[in-house]
């Protein structure tokens, strides 16, 4: 079977981190593809994450909600959108703790709207009439069975939903690393929505045969990244000589994903993925918390020594380093294991977490 080849496609969530960086990615490595960014412009998302992109022309960026069902309607007919990447979601831990409201709002019912715009545009527009059971409830429709055409809809389609491995819980010191055999057990309000928004897109192709597949990516840190984020909080408070917050004693192990390589990751599943799968993005690289502190201190000693920025006898930005209080429900392991992406659609991340930080650091220090 041929890879699927997109051509038209919609990017929810491209004006932040993970979506610019995507939509940077698509324009330079495939010379086909045009992009939709629909992005609502929340703190998180910003134009100034889209500018100088490889080609603009390829480019079209609309301001609106992934909730505005009308928008998401005449976006895809308009633009002849045969692939959506849904970024979009609010993502911050923190955040989610503080007002979980939003988060239920804008990733399960954002996703669901998404889902059901897309399910109807596949289908060519066509109502349910004709899909029902005898007691009117609507009929299972396999992924075999073909949608309702019409000079609409895309002779092929792809809807690819971007998650996180933070729905799989936590892991102990000996545990093996998240599978996608995974059980779900969300611990926050914001991976709970994710769980939410996951089981969405599954049961979308299980109950209409929509072409869908996901991703539950780790960590990922790059260029622009917000600021809100723990590796550009670092950053940042060693520029300002401010005291850098690291929760309880630091021990806290996460997996860590250059966002590039999370992006060459997306675009071998749109492309090489069987529709209905789930796929771990990881980057294999464990590092507790205050190891990435203590790491990203010693760049910045290299990059930008303490005695040219501050009036200080600092001579090392570990000085800074500061415990704070642990937050509610913090997740003590995540860690992906990233087999599936690499026995079946050849993927395997270039950098380690040594090469992209220090990449990361410096374009940090260059903006």
């Amino acid at each position: 079977m041929s890879d699927y080849r997109p051509v038209n496609m919609l990017v929810t969530g491209g004006a932040g981190f993970i979506g610019c960086n995507f939509v940077r990615y698509m324009l330079a490595s495939d010379a086909d593809v045009r992009v939709i960014n629909l992005d609502k412009l929340t703190y998180a998302g910003s134009t100034d994450n889209l500018k100088e992109l490889p080609d603009q022309s390829r480019h079209i960026f609309v301001e609106g909600d992934i909730c505005d069902r009308p928008l998401i309607d005449r976006l895809l007919r308009e633009h002849h959108i045969d692939t959506i990447v849904h970024f979009a979601a609010e993502s911050h831990v923190d955040n989610s703790i503080a007002g979980p409201e939003v988060f239920v709002q804008t990733n399960v019912m954002g996703t669901f709207t998404l889902l059901e715009a897309a399910r109807q545009y596949w289908m060519g527009g066509a109502s349910d009439a004709g899909c029902e059971t005898t007691d009117g409830r609507p009929d299972a429709v396999t992924s075999h069975q073909s949608p309702v055409t019409s000079h609409d809809a895309p002779a092929s389609f792809r809807f690819h939903h971007i998650s996180t491995d933070e729905v799989y819980g936590t892991l102990s010191q000996g545990d093996p690393a998240f599978s996608e055999a995974t059980a779900y057990a969300p611990n926050s309000p914001y991976s709970a929505s994710k769980a939410g928004s996951d089981h969405l897109v599954r049961a979308w192709f299980h109950t209409y045969g929509l072409p869908v597949t996901t991703t539950n990516c780790s960590n990922n840190y790059g260029p622009y990244q917000h600021g809100e984020k723990f590796i550009p909080t670092v950053i940042r408070s060693c520029l300002e000589g401010k005291p850098i917050p690291v929760y309880g004693d630091g021990s806290n192990i996460r997996d860590w994903l250059y966002v590039e390589d999370h992006c060459a990751g997306i675009d071998a599943v749109i492309r090489r993925g069987v529709p209905g799968e789930v796929y771990n993005i990881g980057g294999i690289n464990e590092w507790t918390n205050l190891n990435i502190c203590k790491l990203i201190c010693r760049l910045m000693d290299e990059f930008h020594p303490p005695a040219t920025h501050h009036q200080s006898p600092m001579t090392s930005y570990e000085s800074l380093i500061t415990f704070v209080k642990d937050r509610p429900g913090h997740d003590w392991r995540y860690a992906i294991d990233a087999a599936k992406m690499g026995n079946t659609l050849g993927w395997q991340p270039a950098e380690t977490f040594e090469s992209g930080i220090r990449k990361t650091v410096r374009w940090y220090l260059d903006v």
